[in-house]
């Protein structure tokens, strides 16, 4: 069965909107197996996120205009959004602070916040420099568990992104391997899934083992989200952890 979360299971009511995808289909954990939670921030230009603490989690930074200036307890100083993407794996202790200065556009992405798949792993920080900003009506992985990708988590966890241009049609790439979950989020645009199901701008959809066909409403800027949610991961993450 397709499950819909709506954009008002997001809460905070600053530039930085929360969502606990599992808050919206289970009484039991605010996460989805490995997918702790998802942050949609849209930050203006002259902003300083002071330095703070993460403690196992994976954190994706996947911001699509604007940047920000990273730099942490590990050492990285580095300009990041569009192009270049990093992943924090904080583990047993991470420090971070990002400025966002000087600049026009409004820093607009996702911070995705993956359960890694034990305590107090070794702290790690990886950059990705995309060959081009957006992949057009193609899936693109850009994580997973496997060495086949820069990004590697340690959880079972693939994510994949894709720019479905207006009128286009697509479906789901398939799944990594068998009894997997799977979360289509809207970033950007709008998009109609299997002819019957309207998805917005920060709305998604979670489902299983069923065909998922999708058509682009109009430009739409899509993540794909898949995790096995009997693999082992650790739940009580600083920020990926259960909420409940």
């Amino acid at each position: 069965m397709i499950q819909k979360i709506n954009s008002s299971m997001f809460i905070g009511h600053g530039p930085i909107k929360v969502l606990y995808p599992g808050s919206a289909v289970s009484n039991t954990d605010t996460g989805i197996g490995s997918i702790g939670r998802i942050d949609h921030p849209e930050i203006n230009s002259n902003t300083v996120i002071k330095m703070h603490p993460h403690i196992n989690d994976e954190i994706l930074s996947y911001f699509r205009t604007g940047e920000a200036e990273h730099s942490d307890s590990e050492g990285f100083v580095k300009i990041i959004g569009r192009k270049t993407l990093m992943l924090m794996k904080a583990g047993r202790s991470f420090f971070h602070e990002e400025k966002i200065m000087g600049q026009q556009e409004t820093m607009e992405g996702l911070q995705i916040f993956i359960r890694p798949q034990k305590k107090d792993l070794d702290p790690e920080v990886v950059f990705l420099e995309l060959d081009s900003l957006h992949s057009e009506n193609s899936w693109r992985l850009i994580g997973s568990p496997n060495p086949e990708t820069k990004f590697q988590f340690s959880s079972q966890t693939w994510i994949y992104d894709m720019k479905l241009l207006s009128g286009s049609t697509s479906e789901i790439p398939e799944f990594p391997k068998k009894n997997l979950t799977a979360l289509l989020y809207v970033f950007q645009g709008s998009v109609q899934v299997n002819d019957i199901i309207a998805l917005n701008k920060k709305e998604c959809i979670v489902f299983k083992d069923e065909p998922v066909f999708i058509k682009a409403s109009e430009d739409a800027e899509l993540v794909l989200f898949f995790t096995d949610e009997q693999a082992e991961i650790y739940k009580d993450g600083m920020y990926s952890g259960n909420q409940i």
